[in-house]
This record gives C-alpha cells, structure tokens and sequence, in this order.
C-alpha cells in the first residue's frame, strides 16, 4: 500500500481528504521526557545478561527444551500474560507510557519476576532503559515510555517479557485509547488474526516459512503491509535465541519445526507501507518512514506433537491454545 497524497481520501476511512483528515497528525509522535529511573529490589534473580552490562554472553542457546524447563516456561508465560492484562487494564487518554512501565516493574517484582526489557544491550552500545516496550500509532517496536500521556485515538502495542524461574515469558498485544477510528480498529483485528494465522500453522515437521506465508497472505489480503526488520525469535533460557521466524514468506527458509521449540510470534502490521525511518536517536525506537499507524500481537509457544501450546495465553482464556489477548479499548472495556 502505497502512502496517501494530500488529496487522497484518508487511509482512515472517513471519507475526508488525507490533507484534511489525518495529515496534521500522522508522523508526529517525538521523544518526551523521560519518567524516573527505576530499580529492581536487589532479592530479584537477574537474568545472566544483567550482571554483564547487559550484554549476552555464552555458548547458543539451546533450540529444543526439556519438559522441567517448559514447566517454567508455562508458569512465567502466565505471569506475563498477567502483566500485559494489567497494563492494558491501565490505557486511557491522559494516562502516560511512563505509568505503565512503573505498573510492569512493581508487578514483576511483587512476583519474584525481573522485566527482561531492563537494561538489556544486544549491541553492546545502548542498554534499554525500561521495562517494557510501548509503541504508539507509527512506533513499530521498542518504543520507550516517557511522560507524553496517550490521547483519544491513539493505538499503543504494550510488550511485555519477564523473567523468572530462569526463563523468558515474552508477549504483547495492541490496545485502543478512546475513540479510534475504523481504519486503526480494522488494522488492530487483522493483526491479532494474523499473528493467530501464524500459529495455527506451526506444527512438528511443516517449514518456518509457512508461518509467515500465513501471516503475508492475511495482511496483504486485507491491504496492509508486512514489516520485515523485526522477526519472531526463539525463546526460553534465552531472551532472544538464534531460531528467527520471518512474519513474511522466505523460500529459502528449510528450517523444519520441531517438538520441543519454544519462540514466539509477533508480526508487525502497517496501514501504509511498511517501511521503516531511520531509529530514532535513542538507538531503540523505529517507526514507519511514512508516519502511517502500525499494530502488533505475539504469544509464546511451545511445539508439541500434534501442534502447539501457547505459553502466555490469558488466564481465563476457555482454549489454552489459541486464544489470544482480546481487543479491547479503554473507552468501551
């Protein structure tokens, strides 16, 4: 999909002109002041990477887990599942990024737990300062709460990893603040079906690739775009493990998948095209280059032998398999 011209009708769906709808807007979100910095309490397990500046360190990560470390994973994958609820519980206008991460570090720490976003330093230049990832409107991920507070209309993807039991629960889902327009309503359903899309095609045997056919094929159907800088990962022991699942179809991907894999799938959906800005001088926060909304699911899985379990499914959800975090606005509940 291309970008909208000014005299274009709006992506929106308003029937308006671009110029005299969404154009003074779209594009327009800057870094804020930041909120305080806070402290995990000292009793809370670090993951390995915190006591090295936040860099990963040690041999690869194992791609096939045992069933004691997939217990711990179910009971880590539910307290994040927990979190993200609480937090999006949270969205509201007027309500700051920089709430929700104070919300994510208490309820991780009242629960033993250290948020895994804190601090980590994959490039070893650039530590992430908070706890959790919130991105809003055309942020596609690792947006960093601050003071702006979220207005009428805004979306915000809240992505949530915790770290307990000596593993990773990592999922985020996108919510609605107030009154949001048909078009970014529309772009969050067809994420979250995309990301289930995904899901439904992993099975032992069947190529990686097959689940970001699936993904593809649901969001160019609905004439949205796929971003590709951003992939699912493995993840267990390991925040981030070296199995990388496209959200697009990549032929040459022969990996086969296999019982025992834990990763998560998290596709980034755009409005307009997919294409990514420069980051931000933050080093951490990237956004669509044409300031058009993205939306963003993910769940935690493992693979079993007649498909998969998701690990970070909400706890109330009647199927422990498919049932993703529900769309939900502030407005409405």
């Amino acid at each position: 999909m291309r970008s909208p011209s000014r005299n274009d009708a709006c992506w929106c769906g308003s029937g308006r002109k671009y110029k005299a709808c969404h154009l003074r807007r779209d594009g327009t979100l800057r870094p804020h002041a930041p909120g305080p910095t806070r402290a995990v309490p000292e009793e809370i397990v670090r993951p390995p990477y915190a006591l090295t500046d936040g860099v990963p360190v040690g041999p690869p990560a194992d791609l096939i887990h045992p069933d004691d470390v997939i217990d711990r994973m179910r009971r880590t994958g539910a307290l994040a599942a927990e979190v993200l609820r609480a937090a999006g519980d949270l969205v509201a206008p007027g309500v700051t990024t920089d709430e929700i991460d104070e919300l994510v570090m208490s309820l991780a720490a009242d629960n033993g737990a250290y948020p895994s976003p804190l601090g980590y330093n994959p490039s070893g230049a650039n530590p992430y300062p908070r706890s959790v990832c919130t991105s809003v409107n055309e942020v596609i991920c690792h947006g960093i709460p601050d003071l702006r507070p979220l207005e009428d209309g805004d979306i915000v993807n809240i992505d949530v990893t915790v770290y307990r039991e000596e593993v990773h629960g990592d999922t985020n889902a996108t919510f609605l603040v107030g009154e949001v327009d048909d078009q970014s309503r529309r772009l969050v359903s067809v994420t979250r079906q995309a990301m289930l899309d995904g899901i439904a095609a992993v099975a032992p045997g069947a190529h990686l690739s097959e689940i970001g056919r699936a993904i593809q094929s649901r969001a160019e159907g609905a004439g949205f775009g796929v971003v590709r800088e951003f992939v699912g990962h493995a993840v267990g022991p390991a925040f981030h493990g070296p199995l990388q699942i496209p959200h697009y179809y990549e032929p040459r991907l022969k990996t086969r998948i296999e019982e025992g894999m834990t990763f998560t799938i998290e596709p980034m959906i755009s409005v307009g095209s997919p294409a990514m800005a420069p980051l931000w001088d933050d080093g951490w926060t990237a956004v669509t280059k044409d300031g058009l909304p993205t939306a963003q699911f993910e769940h935690t899985m493992v693979v079993t032998a007649d498909g998969v379990e998701i690990l970070t499914a909400q706890p109330d959800a009647p199927d422990n398999t498919l049932d993703p975090v529900p769309v939900r606005s502030a407005a409405t509940g």
